[in-house]
């Protein structure tokens, strides 16, 4: 990927330095291939209209990559529309425990933080 091609792509998505912790802390513990990446998409549903839905997943042909140290980032395309410019952060604390994601983009977002509108 050249230079200004990963800066593009690496605006869509931020993940924190603790959510890229995280990540490739949880990819050691269950053996993830190399081929493998984390799959970031949108569904519709939950209390807000839309919801945020984290896998592991090989990569698709159609799939936006994004290369992160030790991993990569896989969006679909329907999805990167929703997903552009969100950042990932991973928390542990009292409040709770997990990821979390702010989205700039979201007019609407529910009180758990995992489903929005625009």
């Amino acid at each position: 990927m050249s230079g200004a091609a990963a800066t593009d792509a690496q605006a869509l998505v931020t993940l924190s330095e603790r959510a890229q912790r995280e990540v490739r802390a949880i990819f050691e513990r269950e053996g993830r291939s190399p081929g493998c990446g984390l799959r970031l998409r949108v569904i519709g549903g939950g209390c807000s209209g839309l919801s945020y839905e984290m896998d592991f997943s090989e990569r698709r042909p159609e799939d936006r990559v994004i290369a992160f140290e030790g991993f990569s980032v896989l969006l679909d395309p329907k999805s990167t529309v929703y997903l552009k410019g969100i950042t990932l952060d991973y928390q542990d604390g009292l409040q709770g425990k997990g990821f979390v994601f702010r989205n700039p983009n979201a007019t609407n977002t529910c009180g758990c933080g995992e489903s929005f509108s625009v």
